[in-house]
C-alpha cells in the first residue's frame, strides 16, 4: 500500500492518534517569532498546523498527497488546500508563481523520495522555514526487536543535507508515548500514519513481536529546522 493511500484510509482516525504530531507542531510554532501573513504548509494533513496558528493571517495554502486528509482540512476564505505531492517537481513549479512569508512542514518530509531535492526546492522560495522531520530513531526499540531497518534518515543525515540549503537552527528532540498494552500500541502504529505503509512482517512475526516487545512505550525522534 502506498503512503498516500494509507493516510487517506485512516484519515478519520488520524486526529485521535496524532498525539506526538501535535506536540511536534506546538514546538515548531514556538520557533516562529513573527506573524507571517502568507503561509505554505507542505504535507498539511487534516489541518493540525493551521488549527494551532494563533495569529491572524491573509492566506494559508495547505498541500497534501492524501485526498482523505485534505477533505478533513478546514477551508475558508483565508485557507486554501490543494492536492499535490512534494516529490513532484511540477508541484513546486506551480507554487513558485506565488510568494510566501513562511514555509512550514510538520511530520511529513520524512516520506520524501529524495529529501535533498525537496530541500533544494524549498530553499528556492527564499523564505523562512519551520520544518519538523521524524528520524530513524523513531520506533528504535521496535525495529531492533523485530530486526528490521528503519526506512527513515538519521538526524546526522538530515543535518548534513539541510546545511547545504538553509541557514537555520537544527534541534533534535525525543518523545515517548506510553501504552496500556502492546495491542493498543500496534493499533496506534496502524492508524497514526507513522508506519510508512510497510507491512514487512507476517501475522506470525507480528504476534511474536507483540509478545517480545520489552517496553510499554514507543520512541520518537524529531529534528526541527527553523
Amino acid at each position: 500500500m502506498r503512503i498516500d493511500t494509507e493516510f487517506s484510509n485512516h484519515a478519520l482516525d488520524y486526529s485521535s492518534y496524532n498525539i506526538i504530531q501535535n506536540q511536534v507542531i506546538e514546538h515548531l510554532l514556538s520557533k516562529v517569532k513573527t506573524k507571517p501573513q502568507h503561509i505554505l504548509d507542505l504535507g498539511c494533513g487534516d489541518g493540525a498546523l493551521s488549527s494551532k496558528i494563533d495569529w491572524s493571517y491573509e492566506h494559508f495554502l495547505g498541500v497534501d498527497f492524501a485526498k482523505g486528509m485534505l477533505e478533513l482540512h478546514p477551508k475558508s476564505q483565508k485557507i486554501e488546500c490543494i492536492y499535490g505531492n512534494f516529490n513532484n517537481q511540477e508541484l513546486f513549479s506551480n507554487l513558485y508563481t506565488n510568494q510566501y512569508d513562511y514555509i512550514f512542514s510538520a511530520s511529513a518530509l520524512q516520506w520524501a523520495d529524495d529529501l535533498e531535492r525537496v530541500f533544494q526546492n524549498i530553499s528556492a522560495f527564499k523564505a523562512p522555514i519551520a520544518l519538523a522531520i521524524f528520524t530513524s530513531n523513531t520506533f528504535k526499540t521496535l525495529n531492533k526487536t523485530a530486526k528490521i531497518d528503519s526506512i527513515l534518515k538519521s538526524s546526522k543525515e538530515i543535518d548534513a543535507l539541510q546545511k547545504k540549503y538553509f541557514d537555520a537552527e537544527f534541534e533534535v528532540r525525543n518523545y515517548k508515548l506510553k501504552f496500556d498494552s502492546t495491542k493498543d500500541m500496534f493499533s496506534y502504529i496502524k492508524k497514526s500514519g507513522v508506519s510508512g505503509s510497510r507491512k514487512i512482517l507476517s501475522f506470525k512475526q507480528t504476534k511474536e513481536l507483540m509478545k517480545n516487545y520489552p517496553i510499554n512505550y514507543l520512541e520518537f525522534e524529531v529534528v526541527f529546522i527553523a
